[in-house]
């Protein structure tokens, strides 16, 4: 299994926002979703995943409902809102100009 990544703040409501705009889901699937889209490279712990979850519900980014998981267990189930998905397009957006920018101080030739 791969090492855990610290994540810039912010990224971590980017890719739940991405992980719920594939579908709605429970906490533990957006959880298992990213490690699946990042082939188990992120690995997001039920301490940061909940508090995140909570805050992006706080914003209105998603929605959430109880319902009955795979396993038959009562759950909550997340979705993205229209506002979610917008901010989806605008975190996407910084996140690529930070992407850009990194790269271009990564790929900086010594003098």
């Amino acid at each position: 299994m791969a090492k855990s990544m610290d994540l810039l703040q912010g990224t971590l409501d980017l890719l739940i926002l991405k992980a719920l705009a594939l579908g709605p889901m429970h906490g533990y699937g957006v959880s298992l979703r990213i490690a699946q889209l990042s082939k188990a490279g992120l690995q997001v712990q039920q301490g940061s995943l909940y508090p995140a979850l909570h805050r992006l519900e706080q914003h209105a980014w998603i929605q959430s409902e109880w319902g009955t998981s795979d396993n038959n267990r009562k759950a909550k189930f997340y979705s993205l809102t229209p506002a979610g998905r917008k901010q989806l397009d605008v975190e996407t957006a910084n996140w690529a100009r930070v992407a850009e920018a990194v790269g271009l101080v990564l790929g900086a030739q010594e003098v």
